[in-house]
């Protein structure tokens, strides 16, 4: 394959590396894969304008509402006239396994059950995270993407965002959400330390899950992801070691 034929589309921030758990999703698998790519950094106000100009599907939210999300990406590997444009990380995470097979991310059998899991991650695990992350990640926005936002963090500007719950609180749901989740993968057998979600290799079920790893750990290296790592006997610190080796950021 040709170098580079691969573009993920990201945003930009102050922080050292990236941190949208979506997009880590797809850096996650293309690094798996071992698929050369490069990183278009952009600021939030442009993403509609951006993706729009590339042909980006939009992206459909619950109220029906079309609207332009990251990640994306594009694909000049079979037309560099005509690239192949998909956004939505469950989406291009299928494109990419059909079309670059190799090291797969779906062992056989269990596409339906990990695409329930990834789905399980995003409604209902990172819910009690959010009113904690998504203040910190405000304040690391660049200032074009702070003055489009509300100042109650990722809230639309003009938005009144409901009253949050007490830290306590907040941190309570999250941990039971992690012991819940610890409790699940304990009942995998074949990895002593049942690490990962698939028993043995990493899989996309990891990926979608350290993707929010990765948030916390990027945004709050020393409060956040110093509390939750070594919970549950130090579990998600070792599956964000167990994916280490596929962060890289082109």
């Amino acid at each position: 394959m040709a170098c580079c034929t691969l573009t993920i589309y990201d945003i930009n921030s102050t922080v050292f590396q990236a941190w949208a758990p979506q997009i880590w999703r797809i850096r996650f698998i293309l690094n798996f894969k071992k698929l050369p790519h490069r990183t278009i950094w952009i600021e939030l106000p442009d993403v509609e304008d951006v993706l729009h100009a590339l042909g980006a599907p939009p992206t459909k939210q619950s109220d029906g509402r079309a609207v332009y999300t990251l990640p994306v990406i594009v694909d000049t590997f079979a037309s560099e006239s005509t690239p192949v444009v998909l956004s939505n990380a469950d989406i291009i995470a299928d494109y990419l396994e059909a079309t670059y097979p190799t090291r797969p991310i779906f062992p056989e059998g269990s596409h339906a059950m990990q695409a329930l899991f990834a789905h399980y991650v995003q409604e209902v695990f990172v819910q009690p995270l959010l009113p904690i992350l998504i203040p910190l990640t405000y304040q690391r926005l660049g200032e074009r993407s702070q003055s489009r936002l509300g100042m109650g963090g990722l809230s639309p500007a003009g938005s009144r965002p409901p009253s949050p719950p007490t830290p306590e609180e907040m941190w309570t749901a999250v941990k039971e959400q992690l012991d819940f989740l610890a409790g699940i993968l304990d009942k995998n057998q074949s990895d002593e330390t049942s690490t990962v979600a698939m028993g043995q290799d990493v899989t996309y079920a990891d990926f979608a899950l350290c993707s929010v790893l990765v948030w916390v750990e990027k945004v709050s290296p020393h409060d956040c992801w110093a509390r939750i790592r070594d919970w549950n006997g130090g579990r998600w610190a070792r599956l964000h070691s167990r994916c280490r080796d596929y962060m890289d950021v082109c």
